[in-house]
């Protein structure tokens, strides 16, 4: 896929890099911005490593559940490496070129890694499903066979649907501007650059969207549509509080992720008049919730937290 940008470039593209000019209007001062993305960057990396050390150390974590979590915590990490220290650079050491290549290898990795974290929170939403409304059926059906397959699925599906974003851009004609008005590079915000028509490109990641995203959202309020209709029948509120309360944190997430993915549409939609929004929301959408995911998972399940206590009391007295 490399070999074909690189040729794509030589023989379409007058233009051999571009520049990441950061935040909009605010170029001036936007490098007091490091501090935080690099703060929440360390937390992103630390409490994600964490959670996969306490999953792989305590067995009585080794359930389809956390191994869910565990992959969700990869991915985390993923999406925001393959982010945040390309800013970090642009902030501290202004190094603002990047070359075509990278550019639309960094484009591939992103949506991949945002595709797969909303396939990820689909088997979570199966998984509780499962647990609440088929307990007796669970360890039947939700299996270590069933988080290898849907893990396998989830990531050909989304590498493969996302492969033709960065090959659109990449055919594009990049003739004069080459100033990407990003810290990353997003789809819109290079093919805009583009001399020729990037109408294919638009209609490709609406069509991604619908039926990614889009699928996989659906997917999850159905999941819990049947979880919320199971637990009302509960004639024992204490039964239907505990039912509730194993899908907390899962929810917690999923609604976050998927509030700030309709935000930054909507904010992309409107970015030819405030262009410094979608920018900021994409930015803060690649280290936010990698930061929070583990954080509030920990908070909000108990077994988790008894978990970490332990392994923190273990290694304290190991020092």
């Amino acid at each position: 896929m490399f070999q074909y940008f690189r040729d794509s470039n030589n023989s379409k593209n007058q233009v051999s890099e571009f520049i990441l000019m950061g935040f909009p209007g605010i170029h001036s001062w936007q490098h007091w911005l490091s501090l935080p993305l690099a703060l929440f960057y360390l937390l992103a990396i630390s409490a994600n490593i964490l959670i996969l050390i306490i999953i792989k150390q305590e067995a009585t974590l080794h359930q389809p559940m956390y191994y869910f979590l565990g992959i969700l915590a990869v991915v985390d990490m993923g999406l925001t490496t393959t982010i945040i220290p390309k800013i970090l650079s642009v902030l501290w050491f202004r190094a603002k070129t990047i070359s075509l290549p990278e550019c639309f290898a960094q484009m591939y990795a992103i949506h991949c890694f945002l595709t797969m974290e909303s396939g990820i929170f689909v088997c979570m939403g199966i998984d509780r499903y499962v647990a609440v409304c088929h307990p007796l059926r669970y360890s039947s059906i939700i299996t270590e066979s069933f988080v290898i397959k849907a893990t396998v699925f989830m990531t050909l599906r989304n590498s493969l649907s996302t492969m033709a974003v960065p090959v659109l851009a990449a055919q594009r004609h990049y003739c004069s501007q080459n100033q990407v008005q990003h810290f990353l590079c997003s789809n819109p915000a290079v093919t805009r650059l583009s001399c020729d028509d990037r109408k294919i490109n638009n209609i490709y990641e609406l069509v991604l969207a619908w039926t990614i995203t889009g699928g996989d959202l659906g997917l999850i309020i159905l999941s819990y549509a049947l979880i919320l209709h199971s637990v009302l029948k509960l004639n024992s509120a204490e039964a239907a509080s505990k039912a509730l309360s194993t899908c907390s944190s899962h929810l917690i997430l999923i609604l976050f992720f998927y509030s700030v993915v309709v935000v930054l549409s909507i904010t992309h939609s409107a970015s030819k008049t405030i262009p410094l929004i979608p920018v900021l929301v994409n930015v803060l959408h690649s280290v936010i919730p990698p930061a929070l995911n583990p954080i509030v998972y920990a908070l909000k399940n108990k077994e988790l937290r008894q978990s970490l206590y332990k392994v923190l009391k273990m290694n304290i007295k190991k020092t």
